[in-house]
């Protein structure tokens, strides 16, 4: 397992080691033992121990986000695609972060097997780049839809280019999400 520092450093693009041969592949998606180590040597710090795992399947342009959930609810999340691609934002909503409102983007896809390490204190959000995606991801925290929040995924002060030559298909709760300048942030 290989950690990989993004444009904003404590989100992380995990390379997992991957072994193939001519009946197919292994890898080992998550060792948390490994995990921790490899956060260490980067002077992160341990998130805690992952509680839920999610799983999605959108097609062909569905967006889904930009969500986060507020203290004392905040969840860390490990992502990953196992069939088809998505581009995968996460966006800094930490108050005196020295990357506040800047968002870094990773394709994650079933081809290239990355894996994206996004700490609490970030909005996240994804579009399916391929015909269908399925989405795995594991979080920090239960889901506390009190707690939920949603940022508005086009708001022209985050920049996020998500690649679309047309308008997303979204849920109503995404469709109504906040501008950055409006929303409820971490403090």
């Amino acid at each position: 397992m290989k950690l990989i520092q993004t444009a904003i450093p404590d989100v992380v693009i995990i390379e997992p080691q991957v072994f193939e041969d001519e009946r197919g592949w292994f890898m080992e998606s998550f060792n948390e033992k490994r995990f921790h180590a490899e956060l260490e040597k980067l002077g992160l710090p341990i998130p805690r121990p992952f509680v839920q795992d999610n799983h999605s399947c959108s097609k062909k342009g569905v967006l889904r986000g930009l969500h986060y959930q507020l203290p004392p609810h905040a969840q860390g999340k490990l992502v990953r695609v196992i069939q088809g691609a998505v581009l995968d934002v996460a966006v800094d909503i930490r108050q005196g972060s020295a990357t506040y409102g800047k968002h870094v983007s990773v394709e994650l896809g079933a081809a290239n097997h990355l894996m994206l390490w996004i700490p609490a204190g970030f909005a996240h959000g994804f579009v399916t780049l391929s015909e269908q995606a399925e989405f795995l991801y594991k979080t920090t925290n239960y889901y506390a839809p009190e707690s939920e929040r949603c940022l508005l995924w086009n708001d022209e002060a985050l920049g996020i280019d998500w690649g679309l030559s047309g308008k997303p298909e979204l849920a109503n709760k995404d469709a109504k999400g906040l501008r950055l300048e409006d929303a409820e942030l971490f403090p």
